[in-house]
């Protein structure tokens, strides 16, 4: 149930102690001189898509192809009906639901969505005026003293309740929103910060056996550029429009962002047991920290064979193998792979959002209700069996470990984030960028 009014996290006693670790932050991590490992993750594949979304996997499957299926028809759907196109989403129950507002062609279009395999939803407001009052609340915010539009932390179209989502750090005097903005979607919660540089341990790699020594999505290493050592995960491997092999990571995995592409380019590295330091794997060759969130490392020729593979890392079983590249819906199902926390899944909650993450912006990424901790930054995400995005920040980025706030958010009624950077917004920036999916 949601509740009126504005939202608010409770601020007193243990509850607000440790509901201030509630931070959006990134997920990098220095590399310590030396840590012992955290446990392994435990459970296969079909475990965890049971246990973070309480379904086998073949509604799994199904759901992530029902959403790709969805997202092909709005497409179209949305430039034949601009008027009463509201969006289109997968319930809790997995149905694939098109919003339908007032247009004058709502008869035509219920008629079209019902053909289509697709349950129409009555709703007050198009997508297009839910954009428009989206960019309209982008205007008033660059109209706002500094200091109040800085508490401003984000904003999306929450489609599945037809109405634009703030996330704000806190009320405050003069901070007084335009009247289209319903109050009950209104998120008062604390800032996001970058995670502080501490030593941490960290988990091994995630179970699983990728042929030949071969290195996929999931898997831990160590970006170094003489000053700063930060311990992230691998993406999606690929190749760039020179035909060099690649891998897709986090853009703030980077510790010298500004050097990609240069000579004096920060290096990556193998991260293995016991966080030991393995051999050169690449070089920074691009990364994008505001707005889009990512990183391309050119792999060294002597390693490339290692990175010639379509693989993400999933505990307990043969990794999964990407057979695609899929578009965000809200309410698909999604899994990350990362080098601390392991394989797990959850549920797109809104796409093309805007969030302040520290000094940066995010924007056109999704959020997913997925819990992951410093080190998990730049893996891979998926849905289905389709690349889907790069895991860039999280909302309890300073918790030690995922059960906490998982217990918390049953308790509470808001479980953990994951902000995704999606990879066709990487594929767009790239021409000639390319991921193995076979």
């Amino acid at each position: 149930m949601r509740p009126s009014g504005v939202r608010r996290w409770a601020t007193n006693g243990v509850v607000a102690a440790i509901l201030a670790w509630l931070v959006t932050a990134m997920l990098t991590l220095p590399v310590p001189a030396s840590a012992d490992p955290l446990p392994g993750p435990a459970g296969d594949l079909t475990q965890a898509i049971h246990r973070d979304l309480g379904i086998d996997l073949t509604a799994y499957q199904r759901r992530a192809d029902d959403a790709q299926r969805l997202a092909g028809f709005a497409a179209g759907f949305a430039a034949d009906h601009p008027a009463t196109f509201a969006g289109a989403w997968l319930d809790p129950d997995g149905r694939t639901v098109v919003g339908l507002a007032g247009g004058a062609d709502r008869a035509a279009a219920r008629a079209a969505v019902e053909a289509a395999g697709f349950t129409p939803r009555d709703v007050a407001k198009s997508a297009a005026t839910l954009n428009a009052e989206q960019q309209q609340l982008d205007r008033w915010l660059a109209g706002l003293p500094p200091q109040l539009a800085a508490l401003v932390r984000g904003i999306a179209v929450d489609i599945a309740h037809n109405a634009l989502a703030v996330r704000v750090e806190r009320v405050a005097d003069g901070l007084t929103f335009p009247s289209f903005v319903d109050p009950r979607q209104i998120l008062v919660m604390p800032g996001p910060r970058t995670t502080e540089p501490v030593p941490a341990p960290k988990s091994d790699a995630i179970t699983g056996v990728l042929p030949g020594n071969a290195l996929g999505g999931g898997d831990a290493f160590a970006a170094i550029d003489g000053r700063a050592m930060l311990r992230c995960s691998l993406g999606f491997n690929g190749t760039d429009a020179a035909g060099q092999v690649v891998n897709v990571t986090a853009g703030h995995c980077n510790p010298d962002a500004r050097s990609a592409g240069t000579g004096t380019a920060a290096n990556i590295f193998e991260l293995g047991r016991f966080d030991s330091i393995g051999p050169k794997l690449g070089t920074f060759e691009a990364s994008r920290l505001d707005g889009h969130d990512y990183s391309l490392v050119r792999v060294d020729p002597g390693a490339a064979g290692r990175f010639a593979n379509n693989l993400v890392r999933a505990p307990g079983v043969a990794p999964l193998a990407v057979d695609g590249v899929a578009t965000p819906v809200v309410g698909a199902p999604v899994c990350k792979s990362g080098a601390r926390t392991g394989f797990s899944c959850g549920t797109i909650s809104a796409v093309g959002q805007t969030v302040r993450v520290g000094n940066r912006q995010l924007t056109d990424n999704f959020s997913s209700s997925i819990c992951a901790l410093p080190g998990d930054s730049g893996g891979a995400v998926v849905s289905g069996t389709k690349a889907i995005g790069i895991s860039s920040a999280s909302s309890v980025a300073d918790y030690p470990f995922c059960e906490l706030p998982d217990v918390l958010g049953a308790a509470l009624g808001k479980g953990p984030e994951l902000f995704v950077t999606p990879i066709d917004a990487v594929l767009a920036d790239n021409p000639g960028l390319t991921l193995r999916t076979s």
